[in-house]
């Protein structure tokens, strides 16, 4: 199982439809894709500035604000499905079918999870990769470092993700991987783990 969240940045660009097309093909029951928040998440920061809502408030909206972004993937691409639960997922699997992660059912049951906006998608996909026992997790970014490998100290100092990312990943089994929002095209003629090592920019999960 691999874990792909595609960032709200992706949103009107034309690389989310390839991302999809490519994933929607070549998935085969093995793709949970994670929706970031993007515009719809920004929505929900300025209604809390309208409101003065509680930071618990705004967390749920904002894990909705995913669900909407799921809703909207597949509306991009109908042969994608929804799940909102690992039965879910895992029947979904079964049917050989790609993924998209509606979090909110899960995310606000569990109580462990921070309910405030230092969680961001890229920890909730973290979260889910570790229960679904993924064995990659992979953040599609705007760009990708020109780097060998990055440590979770300088992701999160260069902020391409939040400060509790590394609560999620320290000590799991599962690699994770930062890929540009271009790098679709390696994957056209097929996933695999190959490909991505040769595009994939490692996060090694240590703090230096």
């Amino acid at each position: 199982m691999w874990v792909i969240k595609l960032g709200g940045s992706l949103l009107g660009s034309p690389e989310l439809l390839k991302w999809l097309e490519v994933l929607t093909r070549h998935g085969d029951g093995k793709i949970v894709i994670v929706p970031g928040g993007g515009i719809l998440a920004d929505a929900v920061r300025e209604s809390q500035k309208l409101s003065n809502s509680s930071d618990v408030v705004a967390h749920k909206m904002a894990v909705m604000a995913m669900d909407q972004y799921a809703v909207l993937m597949t509306g991009l691409n109908p042969a994608l499905v929804t799940a909102e639960s690992e039965l879910e997922i895992a029947e979904r699997g079964w049917q050989h079918r790609t993924v998209v992660w509606m979090p909110s059912k899960m995310v606000c049951a569990d109580e462990t999870i921070p309910a405030n906006w230092q969680v961001t998608s890229d920890s909730l996909a973290a979260w889910l990769a570790s229960r679904l026992n993924a064995q990659q997790l992979i953040l599609v970014k705007s760009q990708r470092p020109k780097l060998e490998q990055i440590s979770l100290e300088r992701l999160i100092k260069d902020g391409m993700v939040d400060e509790h990312f590394g609560d999620f990943t320290a000590g799991q089994n599962f690699r994770t991987w930062i890929v540009g929002k271009q790098d679709h095209m390696v994957f056209n003629d097929g996933i695999s783990q190959e490909k991505l090592a040769a595009i994939g920019l490692p996060v090694r999960c240590a703090w230096n």
